[in-house]
C-alpha cells in the first residue's frame, strides 16, 4: 500500500510539473531581435550558424523568441557587427573576434591566435577553462555577452598568383588577411588588406590583392578564387581553430526570461558543434573537385613557418608589455595551450600521422 501511495503522488507530482513547465514558456512575452552576421548568405556554412541559433530557439520557446537573420551589408557591413550590437543597432550579431583586434589585440583570442588552439582545444578552454570567464572582462566594455558559435576547423593558407620559393617571396606582397594573421603577415614584409568576403574575388580579379585567404576548400570554391589563381597553401598557420561567436547586447540579454537565455546558450552550443561537422563533412569533397579543376597544392616553406612563428610571440610579447587584459587572457591561454600540445601530440597528432601515412585499400 505505502508503494503504491508513493507512486501515485509521484505521478501526481509529475503531472503537477508538466503543467507548470507546459505553461512556463506561454507565459513568457514575446521577443523579436534582429542579427546582424559578418557573412554573405552565398556562405551557407558559416552564414548558416545564425539560422541554426534562430530556428532552434524559435523551436525551444514555442516560436514566441523569435530572431530574424541578416546578411552582411543587410543592415551594416560585415566588419561592423560588433559596433552595430554595442550602440544598439542591432540585439546581436554572429561574426568573429579577430575582426575587432584594432580595438583590442585581445579580441583574437575570442577567434583565434597564429599557432594556438586547435578547434577541440578551443572548445575545451571556452567551456571548462578560464576562456569566457577571462573574455567577459573584456566583453564587458563593450556591452556585450558572448557566447561560442561555431568553429571552421584548422584552416588552408591561402590562394597566390605565384608560388612561393621563400620568406623573401613575400616582400610587398598584398594579402588579404585580417587580425593577428595580417600582423604575421606585416612583420613577414607582406601587406595585410581587411577585406569582407564577399569583396574578396573581385580584388582579386582586379589585381588590387596578390593573395588571399579566407577559410577552406568548401568556401573557397564558392566564392571562385580558383578561377583566377591556382597556387593554394597549406596550413593556415594562423588559424589552427578559429571561432566564430555570437555577441548580443548585455543589456538586451538582462531584458531576457531565464529561459530564453538558456535557448540561446542551447541554440548557440548546438550552432558551434553543426559548424565544425558540417565543414568536416564538406571541405575533404570541395578540396578534391579544386585539385580537379587544375589547383596546385603547396605545403609553406619551413623558412615561412619557422619566421612566423617567431613572429607571432613577437607580437604576443610586444602587446602583453602594454596592454594589462592582453596579458592577462595570454598568460593563460598560453599555459593551457601548452598542456593542451603535450597531450594532444601523444594521442591525436601521433595517431593521425600514423593513419593518414596509410590509408586503407579499397
Amino acid at each position: 500500500m505505502e508503494r503504491r501511495a508513493f507512486l501515485k503522488q509521484a505521478a501526481g507530482a509529475g503531472l503537477v510539473a508538466g503543467t507548470i513547465a507546459a505553461p512556463a514558456i506561454a507565459a513568457e512575452p514575446q521577443v523579436r531581435w534582429r542579427l546582424t552576421s559578418s557573412f554573405p548568405k552565398g556562405l551557407d556554412t558559416i552564414y548558416g550558424g545564425a539560422d541554426v541559433l534562430a530556428k532552434r530557439v524559435a523551436e525551444l520557446t514555442d516560436g514566441k523568441f523569435q530572431i530574424r537573420v541578416f546578411a552582411a551589408g543587410e543592415i551594416v557591413p560585415g566588419l561592423q557587427a560588433l559596433d552595430a550590437v554595442q550602440n544598439g543597432t542591432v540585439e546581436m550579431c554572429h561574426t568573429c573576434g579577430y575582426y575587432y583586434v584594432g580595438k583590442n589585440k585581445a579580441f583574437g583570442f575570442d577567434t583565434s591566435m597564429p599557432f594556438g588552439l586547435t578547434a577541440r582545444q578551443q572548445n575545451a578552454w571556452m567551456y571548462f577553462g578560464n576562456g569566457r570567464k577571462l573574455m567577459a572582462e573584456l566583453f564587458d566594455q563593450y556591452k556585450v555577452h558572448a557566447l561560442p558559435g561555431g568553429n571552421t576547423g584548422a584552416q588552408m593558407g591561402g590562394w597566390f598568383r605565384n608560388p612561393l620559393k621563400g620568406l623573401a617571396d613575400l616582400k610587398g606582397l598584398k594579402m588579404r588577411i585580417p587580425g593577428l594573421g595580417g600582423e604575421v603577415m606585416a612583420k613577414l614584409g607582406a601587406v595585410p588588406q581587411s577585406i569582407p568576403g564577399g569583396d574578396i574575388y573581385p580584388a582579386l580579379e582586379k589585381g588590387s590583392i596578390d593573395a588571399t585567404e579566407w577559410v577552406g576548400p568548401y568556401d573557397d570554391e564558392k566564392l571562385g578564387f580558383f578561377k583566377i589563381v591556382k597556387n593554394y597553401y597549406y596550413p593556415g598557420f594562423w588559424e589552427p581553430g578559429p571561432q566564430i561567436s555570437f555577441y548580443i547586447n548585455k543589456d538586451q540579454w538582462a531584458k531576457l526570461p531565464k529561459a530564453y537565455q538558456a535557448a540561446l546558450e542551447a541554440a548557440a552550443a548546438e550552432a558551434n558543434v553543426n559548424m565544425l561537422a558540417e565543414y568536416d563533412h564538406k571541405n575533404p569533397q570541395a578540396l578534391a573537385r579544386l585539385v580537379g579543376n587544375g589547383v596546385k597544392l603547396h605545403r609553406y616553406p619551413k623558412d615561412i613557418l619557422v619566421a612566423a612563428q617567431k613572429a607571432a610571440i613577437e607580437i604576443y610579447e610586444e602587446e602583453s608589455a602594454k596592454n594589462p587584459l592582453f596579458k592577462k587572457i595570454y598568460t593563460d591561454w598560453v599555459s593551457y595551450r601548452n598542456v593542451q600540445h603535450r597531450w594532444f601530440s601523444l594521442t591525436d597528432a601521433s595517431l593521425e600521422q600514423f593513419m593518414y601515412s596509410t590509408p586503407f585499400r579499397k
